[in-house]
Formats: structure tokens, C-alpha cells, sequence
């Protein structure tokens, strides 16, 4: 394996990853084919949804090839959706903008856990946790 030319963290949406500027812009002083990275990348994220918002860290190398990995969204946007909020609260623990069940945390760390590599050897509570965390500090209400 050739030695390694960069690492990079991108957002890029589900599915509908374009050689658009803002990729561009990431990729290229990589090296990175971005049609290619483009392509695969659509390919193993068309099961999702596309306004999810896939975390991805690239390695790139120096003979010009990569590899990355994808990560779940971020816990924000989970609890969006099953919230329906559309903005979070400016002044958190004084101002609640929603309720979040814990039903829905452990359907949350679920998914989180079954895609994500970082979250699959947690235990379901310890992401239940962090959920709740990123829930208080959105405005959000845990209910049971």
C-alpha cells in the first residue's frame, strides 16, 4: 500500500453525492477521483434517505487511490427528524422546543449501532446516553 497522501472529514448527502465544488474543494488537493468516489460512495448509501447527511472520513494515498469509511449522521439530525423540529432551542435548559422519548433514543442507538463502525462496539445504553446528552442540549425534553 502506497503511503498516504492526506486525511479528510466530509459531509456529503445519501445517494446523491455530486463532483460539486464544495467536494471538490476537499478531494482535490487529495488527489481524489471525484467520479469515482461519487459513484461508489451513491452506491452504498442509496438505502438512505437523501436529506441524511452521511459523516465520511477519506484516506487518500499517493498513487492516487483512497479508501474511506462512512459514519451514521449526526445525532442532530436524528432527532430532527423524529422530533420534527426544524431549529434547535438558543437558549438550552431554559427554553424547550420539543419531547423526545426514550423509546425513540433506543430506536436511534439502534441504527446508530448496526451502520456506524464507530458505535458498533458500544453498548446500547452508552449511545442511549450520548443521545440524550445532544438532546438536552437541542432544547429538547426526554418523556418515558
Amino acid at each position: 500500500m502506497a503511503a498516504v497522501k492526506g486525511i479528510t472529514r466530509i459531509r456529503v448527502p445519501a445517494g446523491v453525492a455530486k463532483p460539486a465544488p464544495a467536494l471538490g474543494q476537499a478531494l482535490g488537493p487529495l488527489g481524489v477521483n471525484m467520479m469515482e468516489f461519487c459513484k461508489d460512495f451513491n452506491a452504498k448509501t442509496a438505502t438512505f434517505k437523501n436529506s441524511a447527511v452521511m459523516r465520511v472520513k477519506l484516506t487518500a494515498f499517493e498513487d492516487r487511490t483512497f479508501k474511506y469509511i462512512i459514519m451514521a449522521p449526526a445525532n442532530t439530525w436524528y432527532l430532527k427528524r423524529v422530533t420534527g423540529i426544524s431549529k434547535m432551542a438558543s437558549n438550552p435548559g431554559k427554553e424547550t422546543v420539543g419531547t423526545v422519548s426514550l423509546k425513540a433514543l433506543y430506536e436511534i442507538a439502534k441504527s446508530k449501532q448496526a451502520f456506524d463502525p464507530f458505535h458498533k462496539g458500544l453498548e446500547l445504553e452508552g449511545i442511549v446516553k450520548n443521545l440524550a446528552g445532544s438532546a438536552r442540549s437541542m432544547g429538547l425534553k426526554l418523556v418515558r
